[in-house]
């Protein structure tokens, strides 16, 4: 973690000053703001998240509820998920908080005894390694906690407005504030009473009944898939024993489990079979009381048995797979104009939760959006930016929607059903990566380019997410994964890798420096730190101990803060450090002719380059952001701080 850049702090370094909207921050919404985020599931917290970082950005999230989320209905957290959560500075504290699944059990009726379960496979959670980081459960409720927590932290000093409901929107096309929102307390002394505000952007993250959904007019296309299930999450004693595993449990006549053991050691959540539905069930199933989803349970357990003790939350569902066919307010009557209104996760999608995903993609198009959002409202990007989250975040809904249906199906089946003894343990382990998060591929766009040069480094497909592996910073000597060093900040980041290519490298680093086309000069206004938006780091393929760091080029020693200190961070090698190797070239196929790899502020490919290919990265970046060069002394203040803040502020004196 990097800090003092603005003078010693003696106090938690996490804690920013405060700056723009974060000092003396409204007690009430305003008339007027930049973005309203409507809900706090896990897209609105991670969205306000990422905005809480730009000060100067008016961010408001408004809940009908009157106080924080308690018992949450997701648990399940993707390694992808984790990664997310060291972007913004917690997945220690939460992989520490967290059950770990290291493997899954597979039970099936005994060929000898068919009215009795056997073990019948044990497969590693993560077959193929797709990530450092492991797969988790843990309440919903604490993963919003971390959120709010980190918003609270940042400059914009971002908190929810509990007890405030979204009545509906209309749109006055041309405003500066287009969106009109019509609200109503629903709690506290102004309880009943109802107002209008105005926000330049909305964003519904409010569930899978969403309002703002209704009122942009999006339609919700799919369908009931006339199949029951009830979860609980249960404290009991039982003989079963892999309880503490997570485990797929298919019974002689049909009915199953899905057992997902949870954080602190002995809760655990059942996702039991209920059975198929009529088609005019009209929901009756929902009426099943407890008792009988818990006895219907330890008819699926038998020869082993459950005694419940207690019962922390418990619900009946109907597996429902929909997708919404608009993720933003452009309908085909709007397609003049640029979007305003969005919606994102339950709002957008809505599948079964047996393979853990709703949290996971619901956090992802917030991350998708919020910088996005950021970008346009600095001025550093057009408007037009806005419509790559629909473009890209609705085909990865209806990918899970299709994968889900997939899922469910074989979770449904009689055991007499399937083509092999090994089909389930089959389907979990090829798809293994589709579930973690790792398969999403956005398209080309104007933020991804097409994979022109994929053979300079194999192991970053453009448009997939930048997976990290081991460097050694030359400064110091520690052992870093780079991916790590990644902040959900908004900016982009440029690695650069040397290869052998050592004189183009130093001619690609004297061209970002001083190039009159390098975005460095060109987006980055003049009163921008070096670092204000572009991330440069550099992994060398020799050995960290060889490398003087006063001899790199500029472009990897970048002066940031008031003070203009060198930020001798960015350069990295190979070697053995610390009992650690790292081999970066070699782990990700990266090639020893140089190359350039772009990486989005979510973490997402978009660009791989050779050195030589500095035109190319030029027009990359000019296809989305706007030329900054003559705004000095306009946006002073624009960026993820306030660099114009007192040093006795920053210091806590």
């Amino acid at each position: 973690m990097l800090f003092h850049e603005h003078g010693y702090v003696s106090t938690d370094p996490r804690i920013k000053p405060a700056a723009g909207y974060g000092v003396d921050r409204a007690t009430d919404l305003p008339d007027e703001m930049d973005v309203l985020i409507v809900g706090t599931g896990p897209a609105g917290m991670l969205a306000m998240a990422q905005l809480s970082v730009f000060p100067n950005i008016n961010t408001r999230v408004i809940e009908r509820r009157e106080q924080r989320l308690e018992i949450g209905q997701a648990d399940g957290i993707q390694a992808r998920s984790v990664e997310t959560f060291q972007a913004f500075g917690f997945a220690q504290e939460i992989i520490n908080e967290a059950y770990h699944l290291a493997e899954m059990a597979f039970w099936k009726p005994d060929p000898e005894n068919p009215t009795h379960i056997i073990r019948t496979a044990l497969s590693p959670d993560d077959p193929a390694n797709v990530s450092e980081f492991p797969h988790l459960i843990v309440n919903q409720a604490r993963v919003l906690d971390y959120y709010a927590d980190f918003s609270k932290r940042q400059p914009g000093r971002v908190e929810p407005d509990y007890g405030v409901k979204f009545l509906g929107l209309t749109m006055d096309d041309g405003s500066e504030y287009p969106a009109v929102v019509d609200i109503e307390y629903t709690a506290g002394p102004r309880k009943g009473e109802t107002r209008t505000v105005r926000a330049k952007y909305v964003l519904g993250a409010d569930g899978a009944h969403s309002p703002v959904r209704e009122a942009i007019g999006a339609k919700r296309q799919g369908k009931i898939s006339f199949h029951a299930w009830g979860v609980i999450d249960v404290l009991a004693t039982t003989d079963f024993p892999d309880i503490r595993r997570k485990c797929a449990i298919a019974s002689h006549d049909g009915g199953s489990i899905l057992l997902i053991p949870r954080e602190g050691g002995h809760l655990f959540r059942m996702y039991v079979d209920l059975g198929e539905l009529a088609e005019d069930d009209n929901h009756a199933v929902r009426s099943t009381p407890l008792e009988s989803v818990i006895a219907q349970a330890n008819a699926i357990l038998n020869p082993y048995s459950i005694d419940v003790k207690d019962v922390g939350w418990w619900s009946i569902y109907e597996v429902g797979h929909r997708v919404t066919d608009r993720f933003d307010d452009i309908s085909e009557e709007r397609t003049h104009l640029e979007p305003h209104v969005f919606i994102a996760g339950d709002a957008c999608h809505t599948h079964s939760a047996k393979a853990g995903q709703g949290m996971n993609v619901s956090m992802q198009d917030g991350f998708n959006l919020g910088w996005k959002i950021a970008h346009v409202l600095e001025g550093r990007s057009p408007e037009s930016l806005l419509r790559t989250y629909n473009g890209e975040r609705q085909v990865i809904a209806q990918n899970l929607i299709d994968f889900d249906l997939e899922w469910s199906a074989m979770m449904a089946k009689k055991p007499e059903e399937f083509a092999s003894p090994t089909e389930l343990e089959d389907f979990y382990q090829s798809t293994f990566e589709f579930p973690a998060g790792f398969m999403t591929q956005y398209e080309p766009s104007m933020i991804t380019a097409e994979a022109k040069y994929q053979d300079l480094a194999t192991g970053y497909t453009v448009g997939k997410r930048f997976r990290s592996a081991e460097v050694i910073r030359v400064c110091d000597g520690t052992p870093q994964h780079l991916g790590h060093l990644r902040k959900a900040d908004g900016r982009w980041s440029v690695y650069v890798f040397p290869g052998k290519a050592d004189a183009e490298f130093q001619d690609w680093a004297k061209w970002w420096s001083e190039g009159e086309n390098s975005p460095l000069n060109v987006h980055n206004a003049p009163t921008d730190d070096e670092a204000a938006f572009f991330d440069v780091k550099v992994v060398y393929d020799d050995d960290y101990s060889g490398i003087n760091p006063m001899e790199v080029p500029e472009a990897f020693r970048p002066k940031v803060g008031p003070f203009q200190l060198t930020d001798l961070n960015n350069i990295f090698g190979k070697g053995t450090s610390w009992r650690h190797e790292a081999d970066f070239y070699a782990e990700r196929g990266i090639a020893d002719t140089g190359v350039v790899v772009v990486v989005r502020p979510d973490h997402y490919v978009a660009n791989v380059l050779p050195l030589t290919a500095k035109d190319e990265l030029a027009e990359f970046f000019a296809g989305f952001l706007n030329d900054r060069r003559g705004e000095a002394g306009e946006l002073e203040t624009a960026g993820p701080v306030d660099l114009t803040v007192e040093r006795s502020k920053v210091s806590g004196e």
